[in-house]
């Protein structure tokens, strides 16, 4: 897609913006990934989106989504992450779910996982999708959903 580049340019921007009027002196890189576009935030002060179990990062990546949602395009994914923390916690969510996905087996029983936002969830299914013997599925009201993982 063309306007790949541009978009990406126009969300770093806001970020930089974002961050910027937090007060926080940090550098904002973007760029093409295999799921669509990813936002790098570097720099000590961006340790101060990470506390919390980083929920400030996580109210970043909301603002961008609902901003640029339409332009990304349905299989157009915007990750905004901050000293590899995203990174490190999809990493811990993957293992979880392989987990999860295992014991679903030998148990032959459901597993929940949760409650989980939209990012994560689409990397459990993700994860769920690479094992024949198991299904996932999504769960709840709202934004934060539970996914259980079943066996076929």
């Amino acid at each position: 897609m063309s306007t790949q580049p541009v978009l990406h340019e126009q969300i770093a921007e806001f970020v930089r913006n974002v961050v910027g009027a937090m007060g926080l002196n940090v550098t904002v890189t973007s760029g093409a990934d295999a799921d669509g576009i990813r936002v790098d935030v570097s720099g000590e002060e961006g340790e101060l989106l990470v506390r919390r179990k980083g929920e400030a990062l996580d109210a970043l990546q909301h603002l961008v989504n609902s901003i640029w949602r339409d332009q990304s395009g349905r299989d157009g994914r915007i990750v905004v992450d901050c000293l590899d923390f995203r990174k490190g916690k999809d990493a811990e969510l993957r293992q979880m779910a392989k987990f999860l996905i295992e014991k679903a087996k030998t148990t032959r029983m459901p597993q929940e996982m949760g409650p989980l936002n939209s990012y994560s969830r689409r990397l459990v299914h993700l994860e769920v999708s690479l094992d024949e013997g198991v299904t996932s599925e999504s769960q709840g009201d709202g934004l934060v959903k539970t996914v259980i993982i079943a066996p076929r």
